[in-house]
């Protein structure tokens, strides 16, 4: 090393550091403490006159025994100060340079994985003078490096992360001095050799970080690997190397590959293959990054079981001598997939006509369990009374009304038998599908039309003893006063929105309090019809449709479509209903467990029961539901005699 002169009689050396690693790549480094190293002393006085010395102090990656190359640079000292504690100089080092990554990269590896670690660490340079085995003064700090196998092991510390201007520690190994060596002295063939092996080590951690860190494809990773792998080479090298690589394969895998940062996309297996091919034969959807997939074109089922189970002889199955792909590709998982996309698609076209009416009107919720649901309505302040100076607070009368409800399951299975495949039926496989979509959809349709109509059109009696719908006045036990029997009308429509408008909030289910609360002070939104009042409901809401003079509507939302929900599961031709918006008056939930659609599963392998007792795949369909009414204000119903 011959950065510069040493003063006659000084002595240079490498000294040990400990290393704090930054979440930004800044390091704080303890770069030398008092004590003894490899015979030589230094007193506290020496370190503390040397504290100037650190700053601006360069880092490189190894010792180097000529004239520094900026491409080894990696980072810059600042801040020296003295760390009472450690009894050492303390410093902050930022990663800057060509070799920067390279220094953070390290840093990162050596913080992030367990025991064993490779002999990785800091290495000071520094000239100083000494008299007998004690150190008088440091005279220069040459450089704070970044070694392979700092003689006593010198090595990162634990890592920092910024919080608020504080740093923290996440993660503590040992540290070790680092001995020292007088510069000039020659080494013996042992350490000659020694250095031989140590740069072969680390030639093959920098292969291992920087193709880890590159994320390529296993193909493209082996081809870097080859080139360098058994050779002695600079980090610039595999740099270059590994850039090359990424461009070639942008270039051969065009649009179909998008590059983000730090990972590749657009690279297919053969169960996307086999799925895009799956979801083409039953029209479903293909999944956003399958798109723009090619994919084998498919002829049937038969075709897919046969590819997949080389079950020629239709036993139900699995021929691996005969069958084209793992078994991990599985048919029954495909095809299962493939289902479920075709419910949703279903689900979604069926809602467009008309059966999610009750989406409208209704809050979805979602259970991690089955347990029973309680639906609390925590009761409003009607009034804050006056409080004289020096009398104590009275309390509030306030209470809740907790409804509840229990999770239902429903389901059942449709055969996919081997006759059907071996007659090649895909058109009857998609139908099922469309079919349990149809059978979730309409199932929760009249889960929620059936609380208008149960009871004779009084519906579900409530946690205050009433029937949800009843004239009773609100000021009574179980009085909901939310019950006409008046024809559908403008001015009705109008008479009801009022009723809905003046109803009482709660405040406790108690006597002396009962619809004693201040005013909802919402109108309806939805004028619930069963088909045949549709066109009279309409020119009720919509002014364009009316030919009549004079217009009464209490709707605000009026002209906005969904206003009127036809009901497709009433069949009384005169009753009606409204409901207020429930996103901001809540009446109406639904509760789901495994998802608002029904989920679709096929069971059938060789040890399948009914694949031997009656050679066929079974297409099962679960859905948990629960419906309840948490609070009546919002609703109102109107039973007209016939």
């Amino acid at each position: 090393m011959q950065d510069d002169e040493i003063p006659e009689g000084a002595l240079r050396v490498c000294l040990a550091a400990e290393g704090q690693v930054g979440a930004q790549g800044e390091f704080e480094v303890l770069a030398i403490t008092a004590g003894e190293g490899n015979g030589w002393v230094f007193p506290e006085a020496a370190l503390r006159q040397s504290l100037a010395l650190w700053e601006g102090v360069e880092v490189f990656i190894d010792h180097a025994e000529q004239t520094r190359s900026v491409r080894d640079l990696a980072g810059v000292c600042a801040a020296p100060r003295w760390d009472t504690a450690a009894g050492g100089v303390r410093v902050r080092l930022r990663a800057v340079g060509p070799s920067a990554e390279l220094l953070r990269e390290v840093g990162r590896q050596m913080l992030a994985v367990g025991e064993p670690l490779p002999r990785v660490g800091f290495s000071a340079d520094v000239a100083f003078t000494a008299r007998g085995c004690e150190v008088q003064e440091i005279l220069r700090v040459y450089s704070l490096d970044l070694v392979f196998n700092p003689a006593r092991g010198g090595a990162f510390v634990r890592a920092l992360h910024s919080q608020g201007g504080k740093m923290t520690e996440e993660h503590e190994s040992s540290i070790q001095k680092v001995t020292l060596a007088k510069e000039g002295q020659n080494a013996t063939q042992p350490q000659a050799e020694g250095l031989v092996g140590q740069r072969a080590q680390l030639n093959r951690y920098l292969l291992d970080v920087g193709l880890q860190a590159a994320k390529l494809p296993p193909a493209m990773e082996a081809y870097v690997r080859g080139q360098f792998e058994g050779r002695d080479f600079e980090p610039d090298q595999l740099s270059r190397a590994i850039h090359e690589a990424r461009r070639l394969l942008s270039d051969l895998a065009g649009p179909g590959m998008a590059v983000g940062p730090g990972r590749i996309s657009g690279m297919y297996d053969t169960r996307d293959q086999l799925q895009a091919a799956v979801d083409d034969l039953f029209e479903a959807p293909r999944d956003e990054h399958l798109k723009n997939l090619k994919a084998h074109r498919l002829q049937g089922i038969r075709e897919l079981y046969l590819m997949l189970t080389g079950d020629y002889d239709f036993h139900g199955g699995y021929d691996r001598t005969r069958a084209q792909f793992a078994l991990t590709t599985d048919f029954t998982g495909l095809v299962k997939n493939a289902l479920n996309k075709l419910v949703v698609n279903t689900w979604e076209m069926l809602g467009q006509a008309g059966y999610d009416w009750w989406s409208k009107i209704s809050v979805v919720e979602h259970f991690n369990n089955l347990n029973q649901i309680t639906g609390i309505l925590v009761g409003t302040v009607g009034d804050l009374p006056t409080v004289a100076e020096g009398a104590a607070y009275p309390e509030l009368a306030v209470g809740d009304s907790p409804e509840t409800a229990t999770f239902t399951k429903y389901g059942g299975y449709v055969p996919l038998t081997l006759e059907l495949i071996d007659r090649d039926e895909t058109r009857k496989l998609k139908a099922y599908a469309r079919e349990l979509a149809n059978a979730g959809l309409r199932k929760i349709s009249r889960l929620v039309a059936a609380i208008f109509t149960q009871a004779g059109g009084l519906g579900p009696t409530m946690a205050d003893g009433g029937t949800l719908f009843n004239a009773t006045v609100a000021t009574t036990a179980g009085g909901h006063q939310n019950l006409r029997t008046v024809a559908l009308s403008a001015a009705e429509w109008d008479a009801v929105g009022q009723a809905v408008y003046n109803q009482p909030m709660l405040i406790k289910n108690a006597a002396g309090v009962y619809g004693s609360g201040p005013k909802l002070a919402i109108s309806p939104r939805y004028l619930l019809v069963p088909r045949t009042l549709q066109l009279t409901a309409k020119q009720i809401l919509y002014p364009s449709l009316e030919r009549a003079a004079n217009i009464f509507s209490d709707n605000l939302q009026r002209g906005e479509p969904g206003d009127v929900v036809t009901v497709p599961d009433w069949t009384d031709a005169n009753d009606w209903a409204a409901v207020c918006d429930p996103r901001i008056a809540p009446a109406i939930f639904i509760g789901e467990r495994f998802g608002i659609m029904p989920e679709v599963f096929i069971a059938g392998d060789e040890l399948s029961p009914a694949v031997f007792t009656n050679d066929e795949h079974r297409l099962k369909v679960r859905h948990f539901l629960a419906v309840w009414v948490n609070d009546y204000r919002p609703l109102h119903k109107s039973n007209v005699a016939g």
